[in-house]
């Protein structure tokens, strides 16, 4: 593990659901209405264990990553750690353990989206080798 904090990665539990809420909640304060942290937990619960994973670092949840595989191509929806704990290698951690496990289930492609404005954010993905796939989302609330 590259993390100077001392973590500890594991699956998801139901155990984890209320601190995972709140840090979801602490992590994306500006997400759009329909992107209900509970809401969202609760119907990606079928989720493989494997592919929910959890940072633990001084006795809490300071990370999460939660990705799934359709096929070949496989998708992180989400990746966050907490701000206090950021810089710190978490996410890295947390990004290399997932690929791993989608490499492992035949998973050819990792896929994801980030907001065009998150500078930052990119540049995150770059280190970690993403590139930009010259794509465009189009969405349409229903």
């Amino acid at each position: 593990m590259d993390c100077r904090l001392k973590i500890s990665v594991r699956p998801f539990t139901e155990e984890d659901y209320d601190s995972v809420i709140t840090l979801w909640e602490k992590i994306f304060p500006g997400a759009l209405p329909h992107n209900n942290p509970a809401r969202d937990l609760r119907t990606r619960r079928e989720v493989p264990s494997e592919l929910f994973l959890v940072a633990i670092g001084e006795g809490r949840i300071l990370g999460t990553v939660m990705a799934g595989l359709d096929g070949q191509q496989g998708w992180v929806y989400y990746l966050g750690v907490d701000p206090s704990f950021r810089r710190q290698g978490i996410g890295t951690s947390l990004m290399k353990r997932v690929e791993a496990r989608l490499r492992e289930m035949g998973c050819l492609e990792l896929h994801l989206q980030i907001w065009a404005s998150k500078a930052e954010v990119q540049a995150f993905y770059e280190n970690l080798g993403y590139v930009s796939e010259g794509r465009q989302t189009m969405g349409k609330r229903l």
